[in-house]
């Protein structure tokens, strides 16, 4: 069976080298690199500002390779980070080799691996956003004995020329196929791609969002991931919407992760779906319900639902996204399929039925169930996101949720099985808390909820500050009211974050 999934990877590192990439040893990576004639090495690396920063290596002797692989680098930390000094930052870079790749873009054989922060005593730079996703993730296991698996939905936007053609149908593009949908060629060139660099593909489609504005069609779509350990979830988001920028720029046409492209139209989440395991079984179903152990945690993520805005949410477009009718979330509840909560118990395969069977009556042998399948849905965050901090925080609130004394009762108070915004159950929605309206109202929200994030030293104080600060800055407390019905200042600010993180 490991041979067959090792063939079957896309990932070239992982068939040469005939082992998963968890695997990846030092001398691993020098062997792919000298008999595959790789001639550079770029080390990458998340700053504040969420984007992959590259550092190039042109390979000049065996020892060099050695030394890189031994040592890793230096860089000027207060370039990267507002919250370190110029007079001291100095930080280490060090390749994580599980995260080797060969760059499908470079016009020299390069290798690119991802690599974590330390500082100049040799420790993990307790900041990175990147160490505090370690951190959660530790402490989870550590504190509840479960494993926590995540994946994410990346929404994007493709902007491009507008075709006469078969054009597409406004606010109906979910699932289309050529010739109603123009840009699905990118999409499938960067699913082949991302599956090349590690990252672990459930599918891609079109989605809702198809429109056409002056010149240019604006095309929405998606990829979603496979639930895996949250650091590889994380770090294949980031490969992925760096890779996808990269076509971008080649097909010359723009891909944004914004929030909102225009109002009226559907906005791009980063939807997080999750699920526990008990020595690699799925807990979420018990006796085909869902799960005691799934509603705790679903009630802690609503519990800090809004200062978990702080992290997925960060730009002031955000809130311009987070409005009824738009298949994005405003209150805090859960519910099953339900596509107006914010925490959502998608189809998760319960019932051990014989659909196959019954579609392909020809099929007379044995079908495998396939259990382990079913995931909740977080649906608040946007492509602004911190993912590294944003999936932390989600860990520490599904912990959160397992120590709650009352999960199961508040679980029942907040469970919504209909559409809230329809107007028949106003009473429902009058009685939901609302998320924060704005980046101001998120920091507000972080500072009230602090000590959840830094319980356990998981989040640092500095941090949190750093985070709130950064948020309150953008002033944008009723945002929406003051620029209400203003179409000129509402396309300026959209177009100032088309490219957040």
């Amino acid at each position: 069976m490991k041979e067959l999934e090792i063939r079957l990877n896309p990932n070239p590192l992982v068939q040469f080298l005939k082992k998963p990439a968890a695997e990846f040893t030092r001398q691993d990576i020098i062997y792919f690199i000298e008999e595959n004639e790789i001639e550079m090495i770029n080390f990458r690396y998340v700053g504040e500002d969420g984007k992959l920063k590259s550092l190039n290596f042109v390979l000049n002797s065996k020892q060099h390779l050695e030394d890189l692989l031994s040592t890793g680098e230096r860089v000027d930390g207060s370039s990267l980070f507002s919250y370190i000094e110029a007079g001291s930052s100095d930080l280490y870079v060090i390749p994580r080799f599980r995260t080797a790749f060969v760059n499908p873009f470079s016009e020299y054989p390069t290798l690119d691996i991802l690599c974590s922060f330390y500082t100049e005593c040799g420790l993990p730079l307790e900041s990175a956003p990147e160490h505090i996703l370690r951190k959660a993730i530790t402490e989870f296991r550590k504190t509840t004995g479960y494993d926590f698996k995540a994946m994410g939905e990346l929404e994007y936007y493709v902007v491009s020329e507008k075709e006469e053609m078969y054009p597409g149908v406004d606010q109906k593009g979910y699932h289309e196929s050529p010739p109603f949908t123009k840009n699905g060629h990118i999409r499938k060139e960067a699913m082949s791609l991302i599956s090349e660099c590690g990252g672990q593909i459930k599918y891609g489609h079109s989605e809702v969002g198809s429109f056409e504005s002056g010149d240019d069609l604006y095309e929405q779509h998606e990829i979603e991931f496979l639930p895996v350990d949250p650091q590889d979830a994380v770090d294949q988001l980031v490969v992925a919407k760096w890779i996808l920028r990269m076509l971008g720029d080649d097909f010359g046409v723009n891909i944004s992760f914004a929030p909102k492209i225009t109002v009226g139209k559907a906005g791009s989440g980063l939807h997080i779906h999750m699920l526990l395991e008990k020595d690699g079984h799925n807990v979420m179903i018990e006796k085909s319900k869902l799960s005691d152990v799934a509603k705790k945690m679903i009630i802690g993520i609503l519990d800090l639902a809004a200062p978990l805005t702080a992290f997925g949410n960060t730009i002031p477009t955000s809130y311009l996204r987070l409005v009824p009718h738009q298949e994005a979330p405003t209150n805090i509840c859960w519910g099953d399929k339900n596509r107006s909560v914010l925490v959502r118990v998608p189809l998760g395969w319960i019932a051990d039925t014989s659909m196959i069977k019954d579609a392909n009556p020809q099929e007379t042998g044995c079908i495998p169930y396939v259990e382990g399948k079913q995931t909740v849905e977080l649906r608040s965050g946007d492509g602004s996101a911190d993912v590294y901090q944003y999936m932390a925080g989600i860990i520490v609130a599904a912990q959160h949720g397992l120590q709650i004394p009352n999960a199961l009762e508040t679980a029942e108070e907040l469970y919504m099985n209909v559409n809230i915004f329809d107007d028949e159950h106003k009473d429902k929605l009058a009685k939901l808390k609302c998320l924060p309206q704005s980046c101001w109202e998120s920091a507000e929200a972080l500072i009230e909820k602090r000590e959840f994030f830094e319980k356990n030293g998981v989040f640092p104080a500095g941090a949190i500050d750093q985070v709130a600060a950064k948020l309150k800055s953008f002033e944008d407390k009723d945002l929406s009211e003051r620029l209400y019905g203003k179409e000129e200042e509402l396309k300026e600010l959209v177009m100032k974050y088309l490219h957040c993180m």
